[in-house]
């Protein structure tokens, strides 16, 4: 009985705080990691060819943590990739948003939006792949505090249908 007294007054104690404030999700995953990287080649065509490549991410802090730069380094049989992601915390919002460049485009994408729940990122966006509009899902779960896996699918069919494109798993890198 007493448990169940201590679980009501944690839940009333969680309303009256509020919101819940997400500005320090991604502290975890602040650092260096290597990096194993997968990548469709020809996402939404029908092919099954990945490119595979191994490297590095470093995460840096930016604004007290309302703010990360992820900064992507790997290679592989399909060349050079360095990508940055620039991730912002909109408090009124409670939300975080991400975009991504690479070195030989020097655009950002547009913007994939969500939060965490439970331990796991959800951000979801619209993007063109070519001249088709698109829908993106980029997923982030801590698989434990040294290991982190991302996930990026597309849907071309207004999200009854997603085609992974993009696993990284990162390890965290031992000082």
């Amino acid at each position: 009985m007493r448990s169940v007294a201590v679980a009501a007054l944690f839940s009333l104690a969680a309303l009256a705080a509020g919101p819940r404030d997400g500005k320090h999700d991604f502290d975890f995953e602040m650092g260096s990691w290597r990096t194993q990287l997968k990548r469709l080649v020809h996402p939404l065509s029908g092919s099954t060819a990945w490119a595979e490549y191994n490297g590095t991410t470093v995460v840096t802090p930016v604004w007290g943590g309302r703010a990360n730069l992820v900064e992507l380094e790997v290679d592989g049989p399909q060349g050079h990739l360095e990508g940055l992601s620039l991730r912002l915390y909109n408090p009124d919002a409670r939300q975080w948003s991400l975009t991504y460049s690479n070195s030989r485009s020097g655009a950002l994408s547009p913007a994939v939006y969500g939060e965490f729940k439970d331990g796991r990122g959800v951000f979801f966006g619209q993007d063109t792949l070519g001249p088709r509009a698109i829908l993106v899902r980029f997923v982030i779960t801590p698989i434990s505090p040294d290991s982190i896996r991302f996930e990026q699918a597309f849907s071309d069919d207004g999200g009854r249908t997603w085609e992974v494109n993009w696993i990284a798993e990162d390890t965290r890198q031992k000082r």
